[in-house]
């Protein structure tokens, strides 16, 4: 039993109002949250260097093959476990962490340790963009229109990187997202009639990435 086997739908805090629909629900695919917002591909590369550096350095010295690749090697033991601790922490981010999309609003329930919801109606949601990847996962990243604010350190890592200034509430790694981004575009649209999403791509500097596309409903 967890704190979330009280809720009376899952990943909201309460039962949806009258008029309001389930759309979309889903959280994120922890392997690539783990690359993306853990950094553990990073991590890797950078022990990697790390352990050659040693053993180039104690070849250098004039010690022998063997002993310069266990020098290297000592670093082993400190690099499995912060990838392990980093791989845990994503897995368990993507465990307690459910995305919900209705047809008003969209709500990101997440936390470890301390559980929240945090609930953003369509009409502060001022713009949505899409940043897709190869691996057909995405983030969808969500403008709030001012002076409607979420900290940061609070959203993290459910927040676009590097928006500090103004934090924009992030669904992360989320499987197909081209399909979940047109559900997001679809309820906007309806709910902001006239002023209705509309995806279109827009370049990406990443090689790696699939386009991405933005959603606005203004």
């Amino acid at each position: 039993m967890s704190e979330h086997d009280f809720e009376p739908v899952r990943g909201l805090p309460g039962n949806l109002p009258k008029g309001e629909r389930l759309i979309w629900q889903g959280a994120p695919d922890w392997w690539p949250l783990a690359q993306r917002a853990f950094h553990v591909r990073s991590v890797s590369i950078y022990f990697g260097v790390l352990m050659a550096w040693r053993g180039v350095a104690t070849a250098l010295e004039g010690a022998s093959p063997l002993a310069s690749i266990q020098s290297g090697l000592h670093v082993a033991p400190i690099a499995i476990a912060a990838i392990t601790l980093l791989c845990g922490l994503a897995l368990l981010t993507a465990r307690t962490t459910v995305y919900t999309i209705t047809s008003k609003r969209v709500v990101l329930r997440f936390g470890v340790a301390i559980p929240k919801a945090i609930n953003l109606p369509f009409t502060i949601i001022e713009n949505a963009a899409l940043k897709g990847f190869s691996d057909k996962t995405g983030d969808l990243a969500l403008t709030l229109s001012a002076p409607n604010k979420v900290a940061y350190f609070l959203l993290w890592p459910h927040a676009r990187p590097w928006k500090l200034a103004r934090p924009e509430p992030t669904m992360r790694a989320v499987a197909d997202a081209t399909v979940v981004a047109a559900r997001l575009a679809e309820a906007l649209k309806a709910a902001h009639g006239e002023r209705g999403a509309i995806l279109t791509p827009v370049q990406t500097p990443e090689p790696a990435a699939a386009p991405q596309a933005a959603l606005s409903p203004a």
